[in-house]
């Protein structure tokens, strides 16, 4: 999920629950809090607790709600887990350390050391865009075979190979989820389980029916549902993430267009075409 703000650079609360009411109605099948797709990197702690007892007050009894707690510093992680309010939540998403760029026995270790601690099931996040390191399947596979609460990974590598080398070997069990919506279609195809999407934010449903439609084999009818969604995933990636896709959900009246710097909204060249594509979607804007 995005993180709503005001105008004035605040959180905005009410805009945050009209944005989990639509992807409850549009089907989705869990929330993700405090991705990256939030903008983590600039909310505060406070920020942080606020917005996960809001989210979990309006969704847990219905939905699992998912918390994004990552970094670079594995003792301030730590940290996070006894003080960020996890209680109601179902799962911890947790990128790959960022910035100091470990080596794959450090990656291991990282995660070996938040497993012994974490109050919730790990998923791991695999985004060497923008962590600058590569999580290799070799090292994932090690951390599924031989540390203990570590349930699956995002994977958005965008390395078909590396993809598909991962869901070859990986342990019964073990899920291993897209983090690249215009890829998970044939990742499905080659044994993935889910993905966690940023497109769902303004599209759960059509996108929902689309990964569903995927899973059940029927890859003609999804094929049908992705195409129609594929210049929306191209907007949404055009500069950068979440400001493609507020851009989408400002337009459609659920959020206001705003992000926290260093990030700014989607230029004008492209935040034109965004009610043209919504459109040919959903047949509004």
């Amino acid at each position: 999920m995005v993180t709503p703000f005001k105008a004035d650079f605040s959180v905005d609360y009410d805009a945050l629950d009209k944005l989990i009411d639509h992807l409850i109605l549009g089907g989705v099948d869990y929330l993700v809090s405090l991705g990256t797709t939030g903008e983590t990197p600039v909310l505060s702690k406070q920020e942080k607790v606020d917005i996960i007892n809001f989210t979990c007050d309006k969704a847990s009894a219905k939905l699992p709600v998912v918390v994004g707690i990552g970094g670079n510093d594995t003792a301030t992680m730590l940290s996070d887990f006894d003080t960020l309010p996890l209680d109601r939540a179902a799962y911890i998403l947790s990128a790959s350390p960022y910035y100091n760029k470990p080596s794959q026995e450090g990656i291991f270790q990282h995660y070996q050391t938040l497993a012994a601690h974490a109050p919730l099931p790990i998923i791991l996040y695999n985004v060497p865009g923008r962590t600058g390191r590569n999580m290799e399947a070799a090292t994932t596979l090690r951390i599924a075979n031989e540390v203990e609460n570590v349930i699956g990974i995002k994977e958005a590598s965008g390395n078909m190979a590396q993809c598909m080398e991962l869901l070859r070997e990986r342990p019964a069990g073990f899920l291993v989820l897209s983090g690249d919506d215009d890829l998970v279609m044939p990742q499905i195809a080659c044994g993935m389980d889910g993905v966690i999407s940023v497109a769902a934010n303004a599209f759960p449903s059509i996108f929902s029916d689309m990964i569903r439609l995927s899973l059940q084999m029927d890859f003609v009818q999804a094929k049908i549902l992705n195409d129609k969604l594929y210049h929306a995933y191209r907007l949404m990636f055009a500069e950068n993430n979440p400001a493609g896709v507020k851009a989408f959900l400002a337009e459609m009246g659920i959020i206001q267009n705003v992000l926290r710097l260093p990030l700014v909204p989607l230029s004008e060249q492209y935040r034109q075409q965004v009610p043209e594509v919504i459109s040919k979607i959903i047949g509004k804007a």
